[in-house]
């Protein structure tokens, strides 16, 4: 009897159970497998991303279906195209012998009308995304009132995404007898009001501890200055040669930008992000999984899709605005059995960062030096030397061997070795040669550390402006011509926002936004009576010195920048920048 059939799945499942080569079940399967099959019955699953939690839900699921029928009985919803993709083709296979099994993907950037027309020849599985869920309901081209079983897949990455309302919408359309499955990687307060709000006494499973990371994964992390550190990047790039990772940015934009500069600097690297079309998105991940791709630079939000088990690093180049958001980047590496590696790059005022990150995942980061040149020198040249070693000789070469016999004639032995090993280290070692060491020490003054007398700032720009901390950060700058250390504690919620500069700034800020507009509407701005840091001097301003107001339209005023999401600065000097943010997520607070 094999390891599966002692959970009690019928024999078509272990048919294909069988084909796909799975021998023992994992321990989210192993705990949640017999519990849904022998029970109607809802249940919040605790367990990392790549742990098998498809298969724990998507078997209890088929078997307990009626393939029979063409009314919709099972609905799973996912919080990106990609990962929705991704259960469709797992489910797909699980129930490649279950006779009249009918599962269709729904999701945003694919014709609304096909996918209508699959689910009204019969589909008793539905996978979905939040958006187009919603949409189709409203436009009642699916009927979920007969619904018998529900799954939030990755729940805190949906709830993080801002599809709390969505979700609520969707349940409100299905029957409350139905058995609700949540499976999470973590527990944040938001999952636990979603258990409470449409579950009854839920059975929990929890696979290792609560929240915590991988036990196959290492976590370190590096701190330089925040100008280094795309140079740190590229070193740790080339300390690892053998190096297959994931390297994620905070927003769109950085995630262009420093792909952009990989493929410049002669890495085999591309970016993942919401602003690629769905097929520039599949040819991506393409050579990602064939591996002609090394470094995949991407977003949270695109990353959720990612189903290779084989990746070695996971880098944080920036880490996550929410700090529960590094369990799933980690959770990338250290898949099927095998070990990986979570580094971050910090800058001295992320390190309390690093303290969180560590209270979370249950375990320690180990600080370590990004490498010098010459350490980088020499694993190169080793590593050229056992690819040397280790590569089949073509026997096609042998009729050109006199030749370069010939050519080569005059040199001995280790001269032939110095000068093949010299085509590589060359380029290392002149490079590298008068590089400057990027590491920092911990505690001491440092340039990222925030003035102590500041001022603190409301504005009514936010998150339904489309502003995340960064964008406002340098939305201020650009208006203010203030420097990047200038401007810090950005904390920015839905329709307001704060922030702090030095108390001398104090005239130069208020006079710098005068009669400036954002998408028509006059920026007010002011002074709070909230401090953050010491100091904070400077009066209360009157709206007449900030020239209040709302209404719609462009950005006017004295800046120069632009905005590609619909959010214009018009002023005395126009320029356009591109610009791009994930979305944001529902009215959480965001603060930097």
């Amino acid at each position: 009897m094999s390891a599966f059939q002692q959970l009690g799945l019928e024999e078509n499942l272990l048919q294909a159970i069988s084909d796909m080569g799975f021998e023992t079940p994992s321990e989210v399967q192993e705990k949640t497998i017999p519990i849904l099959l022998e029970q109607e019955t809802d249940i919040v699953s605790l367990a990392q991303t790549g742990t098998g939690k498809t298969a724990a839900f998507g078997f209890p699921m088929l078997q307990k279906i009626n393939p029979e029928s063409r009314t919709t009985q099972g609905l799973i919803l996912s919080p990106t195209r990609e990962l929705c993709l991704q259960i469709t083709s797992e489910l797909k296979n699980y129930g490649k012998y279950v006779q009249g099994l009918n599962v269709v993907a729904v999701y945003g950037g694919a014709s609304i009308t096909d996918q209508a027309s699959k689910i009204k020849k019969g589909a008793q599985i539905i996978v979905a995304t939040p958006g187009r869920m919603k949409d189709m309901i409203g436009r009642r081209m699916i009927d979920i009132s007969k619904i018998e079983y529900c799954v939030l897949d990755e729940a805190d990455e949906m709830l993080n995404m801002g599809f709390y309302e969505d979700i609520t919408d969707i349940l409100s359309h299905s029957p409350e007898d139905k058995s609700t499955w949540l499976f999470s990687a973590t527990m944040p307060k938001e999952v636990s009001v979603i258990a409470k709000k449409f579950m009854h006494e839920p059975i929990e499973i929890t696979v290792g501890t609560r929240n915590t990371g991988s036990a196959n994964v290492s976590h370190e992390y590096y701190l330089v200055n925040a100008r280094d550190r795309y140079q740190a990047l590229k070193r740790l790039a080339d300390i690892n040669p053998e190096i297959f990772s994931v390297v994620f940015c905070r927003t769109k934009r950085d995630t262009q930008k420093v792909a952009e500069m990989l493929i410049e600097d002669g890495y085999s690297a591309a970016a993942l992000h919401g602003d690629l079309s769905q097929n520039q998105r599949d040819l991506v991940m393409k050579s990602f999984r064939t591996r002609q791709i090394r470094m995949l630079v991407a977003t949270d939000v695109a990353a959720r899709g990612i189903d290779v088990d084989d990746i070695t690093h996971v880098i944080n180049y920036q880490l996550p605005d929410e700090i529960e958001t590094y369990t799933h980047r980690s959770g990338r590496t250290g898949r099927a059995g095998k070990t990986g590696i979570s580094m971050v790059i910090v800058s001295k005022s992320e390190l309390r960062k690093i303290k969180q990150i560590e209270k979370i995942i249950k375990k320690e980061f180990v600080k370590k030096d990004v490498p010098n040149g010459m350490e980088i020198c020499e694993i190169q040249l080793f590593h050229l030397a056992n690819k040397v070693k280790n590569t089949d000789v073509n026997q096609e070469i042998d009729v050109y061997l006199p030749k370069i016999s010939e050519v080569l004639e005059e040199f001995t032995k280790e001269e032939l070795i110095k000068k093949v090993f010299s085509v590589e280290f060359s380029r290392f070692y002149n490079y590298y040669r008068k590089a400057k060491d990027l590491n920092v020490a911990e505690g001491g003054s440092g340039a990222d550390r925030p003035p102590k007398e500041s001022a603190r700032f409301f504005i009514n720009l936010g998150r339904k402006d489309d502003l995340e901390w960064m964008d406002l950060k340098d939305l201020i700058r650009e208006i203010t011509q203030l420097g990047k250390d200038d401007v810090f504690h950005v904390d920015t919620m839905n329709s307001f926002s704060f922030f702090n500069t030095e108390v001398a700034h104090i005239d130069k800020v208020l006079e710098a936004f005068k009669g400036v507009q954002f998408n028509n509407r006059k920026i007010d701005i002011e002074i709070s009576n909230k401090r953050r840091s010491r100091g904070g001097g400077g009066k209360k301003r009157g709206r007449d010195d900030r020239g209040g107001g709302r209404g719609k339209g462009g950005f006017k005023g004295k800046g120069k920048r632009g905005d590609d999401r619909g959010g214009k600065f018009k002023g005395k000097d126009r320029r356009k920048s591109n610009r791009s943010n994930e979305k944001g997520t529902g009215g959480r607070r965001r603060r930097r």
